[in-house]
């Protein structure tokens, strides 16, 4: 249903097209403005007209046209304006495709285009929009927007900006980890986007006041000052690691600059983290939800190859979100697992011994390979062309010989035997150590220790924390020439902490010294312990 509507009000004219089912979209002379109460009359035009279809029980055009008729003139009567109605020799308009996302600001083939880049995202995308409302309006100063990895925050809000072609600055705080080479970024950037100049050489930046003096002229130079400029922070939990004003500082920009400015703060954590303990300016909280399994669905399905069909490829990727789901939902990752696996899903179609519907024959080619695939989810310990070759291959998953089998090559000699010492005081009882480290212990016999104390293996339990000083007698002990603790020890325990081979159990303020738990598996210390030619299996009290 389709009507042009003409209204005159306060000695203006604006012409409306009106649709059933979706807001107007008004366009008018550049003499006058489109006014909230213009637009708040078709709200409530569109409010009556679902009155009145819940009400009726017609469904033939004619109601419907009636429907619509009143609806107008019903609001008309409340809103003061004089209405004209025509109906244009227009043939169907029910082909035609409305966006759902919706704002007057922008026409709709740009929000057209901007939902489908932006697939199940549309409601995160529409409160944006409303929170940025039309470029000559002041904006919320900052807004905080937290999720997951690979929940879409970044794709989401590059792609707004860009497609709505709206200024802004886009920095990410991991590459740019001072707040001098944070600060220099966003000039720089300023800089690059302007017209007038073609200077783009860094300004040496020292503090956020002479970042707030530049700030001004920039925008001065690039005439900004009617329209919202968007300074967006990927990765901003890396401010926090930054001088303590400079988080504030950037939520209070707006004020600081007395300029139109928006900050956007992208982060994997909540804002409760961010807080300082003095107080700041609470910035505007968006929520990015993970993907759902039919998200996931629909927005991998996308990316199929124009070769295949777009149901044999849905077909591929419902079977691999069917395999990977319950241990990978990071859109990335199974992207990458998309495109490494099709070719073998492919196979049987290729060669020509089954069809795209025989569902059955190419699950059953495809499953060996996403076994093999599940071992090295998030690893990437070999790359691309090395993992098709070894499937060309017919590689056993025993095969891969990625960072796991050459990490020891990497670790220094003293390392290696803080790392086995990590795993023994780690795996076994502290009372055994008397056992295994003194050569004149006694006689201990196991089986009568174990019916009293131990009642299931310790590799079950897991890993238990220890202290430095344990640590550092079971190294004394298994290390056949003497060993000083000078700092070159303690340093090399900080670098397997670094190398998250050891990790820290407890707060660094503790009293009786820190406490170290070891993560690393059975066969990687096995393969470390080859290397200096040790025995671990004699040492660890579950294998007596």
């Amino acid at each position: 249903m389709h009507f042009f509507l003409i209204g005159k009000k306060n000695n203006g004219r604006m012409a409306v097209d009106f649709r059933v089912g979706s807001q107007c979209h008004s366009s008018m002379t550049p003499a006058h403005s489109v006014t909230p109460l213009k637009f708040e009359m078709f709200d409530r035009t569109q409010l009556y007209f679902k009155r009145l279809t819940n009400t009726k029980t017609e469904s033939s055009s004619q109601a419907t046209d009636q429907f619509i008729l009143c609806s107008l003139l019903k609001c008309a009567s409340l809103s003061g304006f004089s209405l004209l109605f025509q109906r244009p020799q227009v043939t169907n308009y029910r082909n035609i495709k409305m966006p759902n996302l919706e704002h007057p600001a922008y026409p709709a083939a740009t929000l057209l285009h901007l939902e489908s880049l932006v697939p199940c995202r549309e409601s995160q995308v529409s409160m944006l929009l409303s929170i940025f409302g039309e470029r000559q309006q002041f904006s919320f100063p900052s807004i905080f927007i937290y999720g997951h990895t690979s929940s879409g925050k970044t794709y989401v809000m590059q792609t707004l900006l860009n497609t709505l072609q709206l200024p802004h600055v886009f920095v990410n705080c991991v590459e740019y980890f001072t707040s001098r080479l944070l600060l220099e970024e966003i000039l720089l950037q300023l800089q690059s986007c302007s017209s007038e100049t073609e200077q783009t050489s860094r300004v040496p930046c020292d503090n956020f006041n002479d970042f707030v003096r530049l700030f001004k002229q920039a925008v001065v130079s690039r005439e900004l000052q009617d329209q919202t400029l968007y300074i967006v922070l990927d990765r901003a939990e890396q401010l926090r690691e930054m001088e303590a004003n400079i988080l504030p500082a950037f939520l209070r920009l707006q004020e600081l600059t007395d300029r139109n400015v928006t900050v956007v703060l992208l982060s994997e954590i909540v804002w409760e983290l961010f807080r300082p303990n003095t107080g700041c300016f609470e910035p505007l909280t968006l929520y990015f939800p993970d993907y759902s399994i039919g998200h996931l669905q629909k927005i991998l399905s996308q990316n199929h190859p124009p070769e295949y069909s777009a149901d044999f490829y849905a077909a591929y990727i419902n079977i691999l979100l069917g395999v990977f789901y319950m241990v990978c939902r990071d859109l990335k990752e199974l992207q990458h697992l998309a495109a490494l696996n099709f070719s073998k899903y492919c196979e049987p179609v290729v060669r020509g011994e089954a069809n795209e519907r025989d569902t059955r024959k190419l699950w059953k080619n495809i499953e060996p390979h996403l076994k093999k695939a599940m071992q090295t989810v998030y690893l990437r310990e070999i790359s691309s062309s090395q993992w098709e070759r070894l499937q060309h291959d017919d590689g056993e998953p025993g095969q891969l010989k990625g960072l796991s089998a050459h990490t020891h090559v990497e670790l220094p000699y003293y390392s290696k035997f803080l790392l086995i010492a990590a795993y023994l005081a780690s795996y076994n009882p502290v009372r055994t150590d008397k056992r295994f480290f003194l050569k004149h212990h006694g006689k201990i016999r196991k089986t009568n220790f174990m019916k009293k104390h131990e009642k299931t293996s310790n590799h079950l339990l897991g890993p238990k924390p220890f202290p430095l000083d344990r640590l550092l007698a079971i190294l004394y002990s298994i290390v056949d020439n003497r060993v000083a603790p000078t700092a070159n020890i303690f340093s090399q325990i900080t670098s397997l902490v670094t190398l998250q081979l050891l990790s820290v159990v407890g707060h660094n303020d503790q009293l009786d010294g820190p406490r170290y738990k070891c993560t690393v598996s059975l066969d990687f210390i096995r393969a470390i312990a080859r290397t200096v030619n040790f025995d671990i299996i004699k040492y660890l009290y579950d294998f007596l």
